[in-house]
C-alpha cells in the first residue's frame, strides 16, 4: 500500500497526429490546479502527463511527412511539453508511450492478464473507428446512424480480423460490486449511471491486439500481434510508476489518486481499466474524474460548437498566451468553465473576462496598493505588530472560507471557488479601499493612512495564497511584493497560512518598481481591436 501522504494524478495521454487545442490544455490546467493544490496540502504529488504514441494515426501523420514514426513522436513530445510549460502545468513526469519502460511494463502486464486465463484468440466482425481508434458497440452505431459519436464527420468502417481478446464480461459482477461499495470511484456522480448501464447490458469481451502492424508493442506471447491502442495506452499509469521494471517503487507510488480524463473516455477508464487490474492482481485507482468538453461559440451564427478541425474552430493555447498570458488563459477556463460539465469559449468572452477580473478588478488593486504604499511610505509600512488586520474582512470568516474552498478545490469544482474568492476576498477589499480612501486619509493622519495600507498588505498576502493553485506566477508576484517571507517562505505556504495575519513584522516592498508604480500585471485588451 502506497503512503497515505503522498497523491498520485494522472490525465490521458494525448494523440501526437496534431498539436494540443485549448481543450486538450483544459484537461492539463484541472489536473495542475489540483497537483499545486494538493502540494499546498503537504501531499508528496507525483503529477504525470504523456503521449499515446502506439497508434496508427501516427504511422499515417509520419508517413504524410516522409518520416519515421520515432522521431515524428520524439518532435511532437517536444511540441506538446513547450505548450505545457508555458501554460505553467508542474507535471513531474511525462511518458511517451514508445519508451522502453513502458514496453516492458505493457509486456509484463499482458503477459499476467493472460497467465490469469483471461486473454484468448478470435475473429473480431465489428464497426470501428479510426477517429479514436476503438471498436464501437451495437448501441453507438445505431446512435450514429454509422458514424462514430465522438467524430460525426467520419464513417464507421467494418472491419473483419483475428485478434487477441480480453474476457471483459467476465467482471461483470466484480465490476458493478466495486462501483457499489467505492461510489466515489466514478465523478463526477453524473457520469455513474451511464457507466453501470454499460456494464449491466453491453459489456462484452474486446479486441486488444491488431495483426499485420510494425509500429507499437509485440504481444509477448505471439509477436505478430500488437497490443492494441487502448490497452497498451491506459497502461501508461502503471508503467511510469515502475510496473515491470521497478516493482518495489511500483508499490510505493501506486494506486493512483486520481485519473483527469474527458468525459468521452470514461468507459475506457471506468469499466475496462478496472477490469484489466482486477485480472493482474492489481490494486484499482481511488477515483476517475471525468472533465466536460470546451464548446467554441461560432460568432456568425451564436451557437457552441465542438471543437474540430475539420470545422476549422480549433484554437491553439500558444495564441492566447502570446496575446494575452498564460495566467489570463487559466483564470478564464478554470474560472467559467465548470471543471465537471462542458464551458465555451469565444475571443470576445476571454477578452471580457480578462478585462473585468483580471486587468480591472485583481490586477488594478495590486497596483494601487503598491503605488500608494511606495508614495506615503517610501521608507517602508513599519512594524504591523499591534494593528488590527482585520479591518478590510469586516464580517469576513475567513477559517471558514478557507475550509470551504478546501472542499471546492479538492472536488474539482474551481469556477466555484473562484467566484468565491472574487466575491469574499477581491472585492471586499476593493470596497474597504473605496469606503477608507486611504490616498485622503494620507494627507492629515499618516498613521490612519498606514493601518489601511497595512490591511490592504494583509489582503495582498491572503489573496496571494488562495490564488496559487490557480494563478502561480501572479500569486507569487502577489506575494514577493513585500517581505512576507520572513514569515513563511512562499514554497511553504497552505490554506492554513491565510487564516492568520503574519505578525508580527516590519514590511517593505519589495518588487521593482519604475516611477513609484509596478508594471502593470494584466494589461487592458482592447476590444476594440480584432483578436
Amino acid at each position: 500500500m502506497a503512503d497515505a501522504s503522498r497523491f498520485y494524478i494522472t490525465t490521458a495521454i494525448d494523440y501526437p497526429n496534431s498539436r494540443p487545442h485549448i481543450g486538450t490544455a483544459f484537461e492539463k490546467i484541472g489536473a495542475d490546479v489540483q497537483a499545486r493544490f494538493r502540494r499546498m496540502e503537504g501531499a508528496s504529488v507525483h503529477f504525470l502527463m504523456g503521449n499515446d504514441e502506439n497508434t496508427i494515426k501516427v504511422t499515417q501523420r509520419a508517413r504524410e511527412l516522409g518520416l519515421e514514426p520515432k522521431p515524428y513522436v520524439d518532435d511532437m513530445a517536444r511540441q506538446f511539453q513547450e505548450v505545457w510549460k508555458a501554460l505553467e502545468i508542474s507535471n513531474d513526469d511525462f511518458i511517451q508511450t514508445s519508451e522502453e519502460r513502458h514496453h516492458r511494463g505493457c509486456q509484463a502486464f499482458i503477459q499476467a492478464v493472460h497467465d490469469a486465463g483471461d486473454i484468448y484468440k478470435g475473429v473480431y466482425k465489428g464497426h470501428y473507428c479510426n477517429g479514436c481508434e476503438s471498436f464501437k458497440t451495437e448501441k453507438e452505431v445505431a446512435e450514429g446512424n454509422g458514424r462514430c459519436p465522438n467524430h460525426p464527420n467520419q464513417e464507421l468502417v467494418f472491419l473483419e480480423e483475428e485478434n487477441y481478446y480480453f474476457r471483459w464480461s467476465a467482471f461483470r459482477d466484480r465490476l458493478l460490486a466495486h462501483y457499489e461499495s467505492h461510489p466515489e470511484f466514478i465523478q463526477p456522480e453524473s457520469r455513474r449511471n451511464e457507466i453501470m448501464s454499460l456494464v449491466r447490458e453491453e459489456l462484452r469481451d474486446v479486441a486488444i491486439s491488431r495483426k499485420g502492424f510494425t509500429w507499437g508493442i509485440p504481444v509477448p506471447f505471439d509477436p505478430g500481434h500488437t497490443i492494441y491502442v487502448w490497452f497498451d495506452a491506459l497502461l501508461n499509469y502503471v508503467t511510469a510508476v515502475g510496473y515491470g521494471t521497478d516493482m518495489e517503487r511500483f508499490r510505493r507510488e501506486w494506486p493512483a489518486d486520481v485519473h483527469v480524463i474527458g468525459k468521452d473516455i470514461t468507459r475506457f477508464h471506468c469499466a475496462l481499466w478496472p477490469a484489466m487490474l482486477m485480472s493482474a492482481g492489481v490494486e484499482l485507482p481511488r477515483k476517475v474524474f471525468g472533465h466536460g468538453f470546451v464548446f467554441r461559440k461560432n460568432e456568425a451564427t451564436g451557437e457552441a460548437e465542438k471543437l474540430s478541425k475539420s470545422l476549422g474552430n480549433v484554437v491553439e493555447p500558444m495564441e492566447l498566451i502570446s496575446k494575452f498570458s498564460a495566467e489570463g488563459f487559466r483564470y478564464y477556463f478554470m474560472s467559467q468553465c465548470p471543471f465537471g460539465g462542458d464551458g465555451e469559449f469565444s475571443f470576445e468572452r476571454f477578452a471580457d473576462v480578462y478585462n473585468s477580473g483580471l486587468a480591472n478588478n485583481l490586477g488594478n488593486l495590486y497596483s494601487r496598493i503598491l503605488t500608494m504604499c511606495a508614495k506615503y511610505f517610501p521608507e517602508g509600512l513599519g512594524s504591523n505588530e499591534g494593528v488590527d488586520l482585520t479591518a478590510w474582512r469586516k464580517e469576513l470568516d475567513l477559517p471558514s472560507l478557507i475550509g470551504e474552498l478546501r472542499e471546492r478545490m479538492g472536488s474539482f469544482d474551481y469556477s466555484t471557488a473562484l467566484q468565491k474568492i472574487w466575491l469574499e476576498v477581491v472585492d471586499r477589499a476593493n470596497r474597504y479601499t473605496q469606503e477608507t480612501e486611504p490616498f485622503k486619509v494620507a494627507k492629515t493622519d499618516l498613521e490612519a493612512a498606514r493601518t489601511i495600507l497595512l490591511n490592504l498588505v494583509d489582503w495582498l498576502r491572503v489573496a496571494a495564497i488562495l490564488v496559487k493553485p490557480v494563478l502561480p506566477a501572479t500569486a507569487e508576484t502577489f506575494y514577493r511584493a513585500f517581505n512576507f517571507e520572513e514569515s513563511t517562505p512562499w514554497e511553504k505556504v497552505s490554506f492554513s497560512t491565510a487564516s492568520t495575519p503574519a505578525q508580527p513584522l516590519e514590511l517593505r516592498i519589495e518588487a521593482p518598481l519604475t516611477n513609484g508604480k509596478p508594471a502593470p500585471l494584466f494589461p487592458k485588451i482592447d476590444t476594440k481591436k480584432p483578436a
